[in-house]
């Protein structure tokens, strides 16, 4: 059986040792000189360059190796990738591990037309956020009349198995406190039921701006962790990310960008400028700026001058 260090010189070529270290050449900035830096004893690897790094040199592998190479690491490190075949035997596994909750117990849908003057004051709020009838059916948008929630539509989560994952609740009547929000995890793909991970993603803050885009999902905040459900299904697609985030937002978009850039991940900059954030923005307008979002290079990990291009 051979090394993983055979394994991965097959995978980046040739390297030089600096101590406990391999120097590679770096696969993601192509710089001329071997500044790839791989720890096989503390498993991980860093650019010494692009600042791309990571803490398990199988990301690495899975990344840039073929089929073989992967199965060949994987007898070397003891791992085991699962078969579609063997999913099936997980299944109940997985939904154990799926969150799963149920809408307010006041929730009534505003899908169904027939609004009374109370449902109506929701209505006109939504309509006043440039939501249409169509995205209110699409979205399965509803409201609380009473109870914990009263006074606030309610933005339903789904999982990609149709369940209830979170939900946003957003006031209507002028409460101090904006949201409200269930008292669970954030760590989910915001109606992932919807998400076509064949196609390049929007990345917004929040569910009312994603309503404005097409294949986005909200963060529920404006920051994103490597290590969460989101950023692992972004890797997995390989499919381009486009970041709209707030306009005060830059540092943690550049934080961002920085770690899809790291993974090969082409990432897009949508310009929002002169809007509070993309839930302003008509429909229109969104596909115009999506239209003209900025591919950045990934070479400029530093990113210092990214939003001067």
């Amino acid at each position: 059986m051979r090394t993983k260090l055979q394994v991965v010189s097959e995978i980046l070529g040739d390297s030089y040792r600096s101590r406990n270290e391999h120097l590679f050449h770096c696969p993601f900035c192509n710089h001329h000189k071997k500044k790839l830096s791989v720890n096989f004893e503390k498993n991980s690897y860093k650019c010494w360059v692009c600042d791309s790094a990571g803490r398990d040199i199988t990301r690495l592998v899975k990344l840039r190796g073929s089929y073989e190479q992967r199965q060949e690491w994987n007898e070397i490190t003891g791992q085991v990738e699962i078969t579609d075949f063997e999913k099936l035997f997980m299944e109940n596994e997985v939904i154990e591990h799926e969150q799963v909750l149920d809408l307010p117990p006041e929730f009534e849908t505003l899908t169904n037309g027939g609004w009374d003057k109370t449902s109506r004051t929701a209505i006109q709020y939504l309509y006043g956020r440039g939501i249409t009838d169509s995205d209110i059916l699409k979205w399965k948008i509803g409201f609380c009349r009473s109870g914990e929630f009263a006074g606030r539509v309610i933005i339903p989560s789904f999982s990609s198995k149709g369940k209830v994952s979170y939900y946003v609740a957003r006031s209507y009547t002028g409460d101090w406190m904006r949201y409200k929000n269930p008292p669970v995890s954030r760590d989910i793909i915001f109606n992932e039921l919807y998400v076509d991970w064949n196609r390049p993603i929007i990345i917004v803050e929040g569910a009312f701006d994603a309503i404005k885009a097409n294949n986005a999902i909200p963060l529920l905040g404006s920051t994103l962790h490597e290590d969460t459900k989101l950023f692992q299904a972004l890797i997995d697609s390989r499919q381009p990310v486009y970041l709209a985030l707030d306009d005060d937002a830059k540092r943690k978009s550049n934080k961002i960008v920085k770690m899809l850039l790291s993974y090969g991940i082409d990432a897009y900059l949508i310009d929002t400028d002169g809007y509070e954030d993309v839930g302003e923005m008509s429909q229109d307008t969104f596909n115009k700026r999506q239209d003209e979002a900025r591919l950045i290079p990934s070479s400029n990990y530093l990113l210092g001058e990214m939003f001067s291009f």
